[in-house]
């Protein structure tokens, strides 16, 4: 039996994935504008949202700290609850963005771009995380991959670092939302 790439007959699941994982941040960035253009909020979904969504991105902050993508395994901070805290703070900060827009339709698209994108996404990078860092099939079988544990599942024993936080770029998911949010803001100022 022949490996499925060399025939060029890829599962459409990891296509799919491939897929996912370019278009994230252009499918993230639209789901965003949409939700803002949708939008109708009122002050009581606008606080709900940003307390929400503040709490998603102060996790994506934390794991930023933590992350050395793709040079050494990442068990410290979050990463010591959970495999993937960064697109579990993106879902919450998603989640919060939705309750501010007062719109449930938003909320709904906030899941299913979950769901459809980000859930693929995670699969294949662990996947890959397994061929090139060392550690991270024991780790992966101590972490839980989306639902965190309440106690560390690793010594972990790394620092936050605000290098680190920079050098990943975390700032520009801050500012997406905080963008968003001053639109929301304006817009029922407005209406």
């Amino acid at each position: 039996m022949s490996d499925p790439s060399e025939s060029g007959k890829i599962p459409l699941g990891k296509r799919w994935a491939a897929f996912a994982a370019r278009t994230r941040v252009v499918v993230s960035a639209l789901a965003l504008l949409g939700a803002c253009g949708m939008a109708t909020p009122s002050r009581a979904s606008l606080a709900a949202g940003a307390l929400i969504a503040l709490g998603g991105l102060v996790i994506r902050t934390w794991a930023a700290g933590h992350l050395r993508k793709n040079q050494q395994l990442a068990c410290s901070g979050p990463y010591a609850h959970v495999r993937n805290p960064l697109y579990i703070g993106s879902l919450i900060a998603g989640v919060g963005l939705g309750a501010a827009t007062g719109r449930a339709s938003v909320l709904i698209a906030v899941l299913a771009v979950y769901v459809l994108w980000f859930r693929p996404v995670i699969a294949e990078e662990e996947s890959h995380l397994r061929q090139i860092i060392p550690g991270f099939r024991e780790y992966e079988r101590s972490v839980p991959r989306l639902l965190p544990s309440l106690r560390p599942r690793t010594p972990g024993g790394g620092r936050f670092s605000w290098t680190t936080y920079r050098r990943n770029r975390e700032h520009q998911a801050a500012l997406a939302f905080a963008s968003c949010f001053a639109y929301l803001w304006l817009k029922l100022a407005l209406l």
